[in-house]
């Protein structure tokens, strides 16, 4: 997006690093929310579908994770520095306009 139309829609606060955070956030919505669809299935048929839509999930969130982690946008081994990234992140999403 060019950087005018950017400032004019706000977008202009979305950095990589909240963006993947976001992605991050819903990948491990996804996650959790498959594994509970398995053990509410009441055939194998679907219980398959979703275990295989569960595998896709879980390498998904992998990725994420091996990207942000390659750019440092992701601390999981060091945990004050993460909070310190988590705190900026939810400041730069509270200062796009509504």
């Amino acid at each position: 997006m060019n950087t005018i139309l950017e400032h004019l829609t706000g977008l202009d606060s979305l950095t990589d690093e909240v963006i993947a955070m976001d992605f991050l956030i819903n990948a491990k919505s996804g996650i959790r929310n498959y594994a509970m669809a398995v053990t509410e299935c009441a055939t194998t048929e679907i219980k398959t579908i979703l275990m295989n839509h569960l595998d896709e999930a879980i390498a998904t969130h992998e990725k994420i994770v091996s990207y942000m982690m390659s750019r440092d946008l992701y601390k999981p081994y060091h945990i004050k520095e993460q909070i310190q990234l988590d705190l900026l992140n939810i400041q730069t999403a509270m200062d796009i306009p509504s």
